[in-house]
């Protein structure tokens, strides 16, 4: 009679599983709610494409400048062999997906044919006035099956109208050209960049506008929208995607796709903020070379494999994206030194990422939404699926049981990001053969991907993803594992069209803060014949400018509006000077910045000056790339004499890493 009764109950109990599952297949668990802000369409196909290139290509490339004036003559526009196919190979050797053109830069010259103004490449001696490297390079990128995207600087130092609404329906104008003529884009980017020193079509002086209210950013962001319903645009609130804060190539840790509604906040922009209700995630970009065009003096500082690939940890590692400016030289291609170092670079990428070691592997978490959302999900392959637990289960823990002999030290991770950012905090653990749990990882931050590089290769039988804080819970799409290849060391190229004066034998001659004479109230050298005749050697250090070693730095009490630091170099012997080179310290600095504005007289005998310019280092405060000024015409020199009246940032002391000179 029991053991009738007992089968009856199991028979009973067997039916109501079945019942319940039956009932579950009806009515499965639905997917989790978004938690917090969420991307768009275009923000997610964006997050997709995680690296591609930049391409500065304008007058500068011939001035050897990185900011033009805006009276550079279109002649100077001649590259004697520019080939896109080139551009696009050198981008895909790095594993890059796209290119994003500098369309017309602060110059304002334009480098496709446009009706709006002269200013452009229709008369340069380029294809007889008839080329348009716009639709050149845009036709090779779809030829080479990667993106396109233009650049448009807001800024235009050649208009005589910058800074009146007319240059507003002119920079409009140009923007529906580009944006209607020349293909799909995938990302239109602003600069941040706007008001200064300009010719302004004769002008010749300084403008400054309030760039949100002169441009009615929303306006703009609307009318890309319109014409590119798929092109993110750069950078200006409202934008779909924002700038990281450094031009050196890394993300905050973490770096929160997340900022809050209101105007850009440097300090905030690195990191993001964690919560925030707009969903504005960083670009990270950065210049293969120390400045954004091409420089032949730069030959020997091109980024090298290993320094691209921290690049790639700290951009694309950290969830965000990664921009690398690829600058064509004056023939029109990637020099060789930046060839080599790219394909050694994408190289080592491929090889690092090619076999997930998490493949063949078992997947068990400690708690599952339902059949849909199992833990199995994390190595599909799918973007689409997804490991998630129920509601109330924020701090769960995945484990992957791995075949022998799994070895790696590259962990990747992704969220559904479509359901927002819900992992505040994870760690890592590994367990070899004999079971013990070893922490390796710990960090704040998913999002898009969080690539976890360890110190060394670890071999593990079990890998456990735990999540340590969460206000939502997890819904991770992606955990996959890779052993990394090193990239092959590239052998540094020589210097080609050098022109760099030696500095063998070059001395300081005296340093010294001088108050400037005050007659007009203006802050420069109002009132002053000769930087010369105050020269008094009172400052101290200055010798770390001439030493060719960028980590050591020049620091000094910063200029006023009433006062100027001086510096007096003594080249040794007397050379023909087309002009000067400065380099900021390439680290921002607590309490020092570099300098904003200089003025520059040259002697052949320390007695008699004879002035060479004056004007401003163009976006040194955030490039912090190598300044090139040079003066109207080439003289016989022997002495520098420099003067600075301004830092670029509001900081109580200048710094300097180095100076030098070139010939013609």
């Amino acid at each position: 009679m029991t053991l009738d009764l007992n089968r009856r109950a199991l028979i009973a109990g067997t039916l109501a599983t079945a019942a319940a599952g039956r009932a579950n297949a009806a009515a499965p668990v639905g997917a989790p709610a978004p938690w917090g802000a969420t991307p768009s369409v275009r923000q997610l196909a964006w997050h997709k494409r995680e690296r591609y290139g930049f391409v500065h290509f304008t007058l500068n490339t011939w001035t050897d400048k990185e900011w033009g004036y805006g009276d550079e003559d279109p002649k100077l526009f001649d590259p004697t062999a520019f080939d896109p196919d080139q551009i696009v190979a050198a981008a895909k050797s790095a594993g890059l997906t796209g290119l994003v053109l500098t369309a017309k830069h602060h110059d304002g010259f334009c480098l496709w044919p446009t009706k709006l103004t002269e200013h452009c490449i229709r008369n340069s001696p380029y294809k007889g006035g008839k080329g348009d490297i716009v639709r050149e390079l845009g036709d090779a990128c779809r030829r080479g099956g990667i993106s396109y995207g233009l650049y448009l600087s807001p800024w235009d130092r050649n208009r005589a109208d910058y800074g009146t609404p007319a240059y507003v329906a002119y920079f409009r104008a140009q923007l529906t050209d580009l944006c209607t003529n020349y293909g799909e884009l995938f990302e239109v980017w602003f600069d941040g960049a706007n008001g200064g020193d300009g010719y302004y079509g004769g002008a010749r002086e300084a403008r400054k506008i309030d760039a949100p209210k002169y441009y009615n950013w929303p306006s703009i962001i609307a009318l890309v929208h319109k014409l590119q319903p798929m092109a993110c645009t750069f950078d200006p609130l409202g934008a779909d995607i924002r700038w990281v804060g450094n031009e050196d190539g890394h993300a905050g840790d973490p770096c929160w796709p997340t900022m809050p509604n209101h105007p850009y906040v440097q300090a905030e922009g690195n990191s993001g903020v964690r919560g925030a209700p707009l969903w504005w995630p960083a670009e990270t970009n950065t210049s293969i070379r120390p400045g954004w065009f091409y420089h032949a003096d730069e030959d020997l500082q091109v980024k090298s494999p290993q320094r691209l690939m921290q690049f790639h940890d700290e951009s694309v590692g950290r969830g965000t994206n990664m921009m690398l400016n690829l600058p064509p030289d004056r023939r029109g291609l990637i020099a060789e030194p930046d060839l080599a170092s790219l394909k050694s670079f994408g190289d080592a990428l491929r090889a690092s990422f090619r076999t997930d070691l998490a493949k063949g592997a078992v997947a068990t978490a400690s708690a599952v939404r339902g059949p849909r959302f199992a833990a199995a999900n994390v190595l599909d392959g799918n973007p689409d699926t997804y490991w998630s637990t129920p509601d109330a289960v924020k701090t769960p823990s995945l484990v992957l049981d791995l075949p022998p002999g799994r070895r790696f030290d590259l962990i990747r991770i992704r969220e559904a990001l479509a359901l927002g950012v819900r992992v505040t905090k994870f760690a890592i653990d590994v367990a070899d053969a004999n079971g013990a749990w070893r922490e390796v990882a710990v960090h704040e931050c998913i999002g898009a991907q969080r690539i976890v590089r360890l110190p060394a290769p670890v071999t593990a039988r079990r890998v456990r993803l735990r999540i340590v804080e969460a206000p939502a819970c997890p819904a991770i799409t992606e955990l996959s594992l890779f052993l990394s290849v090193a990239p092959v060391a590239v052998a540094a190229s020589q210097a080609t069209g050098n022109k760099i004066i030696a500095k063998t034998g070059w001395t300081i001659a005296g340093a010294t803060q001088h108050t400037l004479a005050s007659k007009s109230g203006k802050p420069d050298f109002a009132g002053e014949t000769s930087l010369a005749s105050a020269l008094k050697p009172a400052l101290a250090g200055a010798e770390a400018v001439l030493d060719d070693d960028l980590a050591t730095v020049w620091t000094t009490p910063a200029p006023t509006p009433t006062s100027v630091v001086m510096l007096m170099i003594d080249m040794g012997k007397a050379d023909q000077v087309a002009g000067f080179s400065l380099t900021p310290t390439r680290q921002a600095l607590p309490d020092a910045g570099p300098p904003g504005r200089y003025r520059v007289e040259t002697s052949e005998d320390g007695k008699t000056w004879t002035p060479a310019g004056e004007g401003e280092f163009g976006n040194i405060a955030y490039a912090r790339a190598t300044q090139r000024i040079t003066f109207a015409k080439p003289r016989q020199a022997r002495y520098l004499m420099l003067g600075f009246t301004s830092v670029a940032t509001a900081q109580p002391k200048m710094a300097i890493a180095g100076i030098g000179a070139f010939r013609p």
